[in-house]
């Protein structure tokens, strides 16, 4: 197929690879793409475009991204092919007509993109994080030159370096081909594209479409997949007022499946000491929010440095950030007028709102955020029996594979979750593993996140234990130091384990969201330190099977609870 005005003798067209991403350190917050152009027959690099958008979110990033290497295939040749390889499941499924796209923010962006090629010359195609990082370092190299007030230059870029792919008629010090596109408009992005071609520079992209499109079109796409049953999912913790959720990171809580009247193990809805509620292993649903980073020891998306998945974070300054959403860092920009830059500043501010931890400092940069889903029910959980980490080590049952497939389905459409970490129980992997499978990640173990270990109760009910061991458990309910019978764990020792394991996690996904899969005493646990709460407190909360809670940590050592105990997924 050849467009108008081209060389019927010129032979068949050209088939391209569009690489893009997109990332957005607090979502919404300051956020930039990157995009690649490869030749599909020898991989190597012809184009490259980075751009700064201001304050968008995640996903909106990811759109940019996909839009800006459309067009910069367009510029190479107009009748190529493409091959559009993403990390994001949500943009590659929309995109593809198998979700619906329900955002107002992602229609006109999804529309622009499929009016670059005609029908049918573009197909969509999900690849793991750790194969995207080419396009991933580009979205940093931008956003962290946005943090510095500068626009982001094809001349000091290292992307194509870094990822080990030739650049083609590029050098190391950034021969070939170069051309600059368009600021993006009202929000002081920068971006540019780099050819390796040879022969003259070609003539600059077309500009980016706008962080705030007007365009009402929408593509024709199916619904988007819900799971049976499910009437909604719950708003977004970590997203501004009405901004849509997107990506999360969970941690999780202490649990047995069935465990004491407020107790510090898990019974459920049982009363406890003082007419508290149990410890009960029950859970819910945490939202979604955060930004997006690299895996793989790529530049860290999440957070406003490019140091690797444990390097330290440190968000934009309030001033570099503020100029650069405003357009003062970019000659030509859109948002040089005094209105624009006041609107820019104001949405700056607002995201930081936002992502700050209450009344701390704002330029902490992305905060780790986890968000904690509590495995699904096993035969054990409406039984409460005590199912800890010394049993039978179950796993779920029809009921809780039910419940695993409606978080997967809550979080695909939320789309932020950017890892995912499970505790090495049979119930939590298998959780993640259909968590995991719906947004194409993979699973990570951590024993930290293991349930406490409940010795000679394990598999017992709570009357049981009372009716064997009453000194025993007497002294359990009385102390956080001791162990149930037959040498188990005591709440102090998970509780320090689980600190342990906080500080690990939190320094390996800086700035980025992560669901980890645990157990009812784990979970309660993250979110008893971070409201620095005494061990009593455990007795005062309960975590139904399936559900999230999230808590985000900042850069000063401050966390915030953001959810607790969410169960909107599953009805």
């Amino acid at each position: 197929m050849t467009g108008a005005g081209a060389d019927p003798e010129a032979g068949p067209a050209r088939e391209f690879v569009v690489e893009a991403d997109g990332g957005s350190r607090g979502n919404p917050g300051p956020a930039g793409y990157g995009a690649v152009v490869l030749d599909a027959a020898t991989g190597e690099t012809l184009a490259e475009a980075a751009e700064y958008l201001g304050v968008v979110t995640n996903n909106v990033a990811e759109y940019r991204g996909l839009v800006a290497g459309l067009r910069a295939a367009r510029e190479l040749d107009p009748d190529a092919t493409v091959r559009v390889r993403m990390d994001s499941k949500l943009v590659v499924e929309q995109m593809s007509g198998r979700w619906k796209i329900k955002h107002p923010d992602m229609k006109p962006l999804a529309a622009e993109a499929a009016r670059v090629f005609p029908p049918g010359r573009v197909t969509y195609e999900w690849i793991p994080r750790a194969e995207n990082k080419h396009a991933d370092r580009l979205a940093n190299e931008a956003m962290d030159a946005g943090a510095r007030g500068e626009r982001w230059s094809p001349s000091t870029s290292t992307a194509d370096l870094d990822t080990g792919r030739s650049a083609g008629g590029r050098t190391a010090t950034g021969g070939g081909a170069r051309a600059g596109s368009g600021t993006g408009a009202g929000t002081g992005a920068a971006s540019a594209a780099r050819t390796g071609a040879p022969g003259a520079a070609r003539p600059p992209a077309e500009p980016t479409v706008p962080a705030e499109p007007t365009v009402p079109a929408e593509p024709t796409v199916p619904a988007e997949p819900t799971a049976p049953g499910a009437t909604g999912s719950a708003a977004d913790p970590t997203a501004a007022p009405g901004a849509s959720a997107s990506d999360t990171a969970g941690t999780r809580g202490a649990e047995a499946d069935a465990g004491p009247p407020a107790a510090r193990g898990d019974a459920t809805g049982t009363p406890g000491p003082a007419g508290g509620r149990g410890a009960g292993a029950v859970e819910g649903q945490a939202a979604v929010g955060g930004a997006r980073s690299a895996s793989g020891g790529s530049a860290v998306r999440g957070g406003a440095g490019a140091a690797g998945p444990a390097g330290p974070e440190a968000g934009p300054r309030p001033d570099a950030a503020s100029e650069a959403a405003a357009g003062s860092g970019a000659p030509g920009s859109a948002g040089s007028s005094t209105t624009s830059q006041a609107a820019a500043s104001a949405d700056v501010r607002a995201a930081r709102t936002v992502a700050s931890p209450g009344w701390g400092p704002p330029d902490m940069g992305a905060p780790a955020t986890f968000v904690l889903l509590r495995h699904g029910e096993t035969p054990l959980t409406p039984q409460k029996r005590f199912s800890g980490s010394g049993g039978s080590d179950p796993s779920l049952s029809a009921a809780g594979r039910e419940q695993a497939e409606k978080v997967a389905a809550s979080l695909a459409r939320r789309g932020t979750v950017q890892a995912i970490v499970a505790s090495p129980l049979a119930r939590t992997r298998e959780t993640a593993g259909i968590v995991a499978a719906r947004l194409g990640l993979e699973v990570a173990v951590e024993d930290g996140l293991r349930e406490t270990d409940f010795g000679a109760w394990e598999g017992l009910t709570f009357g049981e234990v009372r009716e064997r061991y009453p000194d025993d458990l007497n002294a359990w309910l009385s102390s956080p130091d001791a162990e149930p019978t037959g040498g188990g764990e005591s709440f102090a020792a998970t509780g320090a384990r689980v600190a342990a394991t906080r500080d690990r996690l939190v320094a390996a996904y800086a700035g980025r969201t992560v669901l980890l899969v645990s157990h009812v005493t784990p979970i309660k646990t993250f979110v008893r330190l971070a409201l620095g709460a005494p061990p009593e407190s455990l007795f005062r909360m309960e975590l139904s099977a399936a559900s999230l809670s999230a808590v985000a940590y900042y850069a000063d050592g401050g966390a915030s609870v953001r959810l607790f105990n969410d169960t909107s997924h599953l009805r």
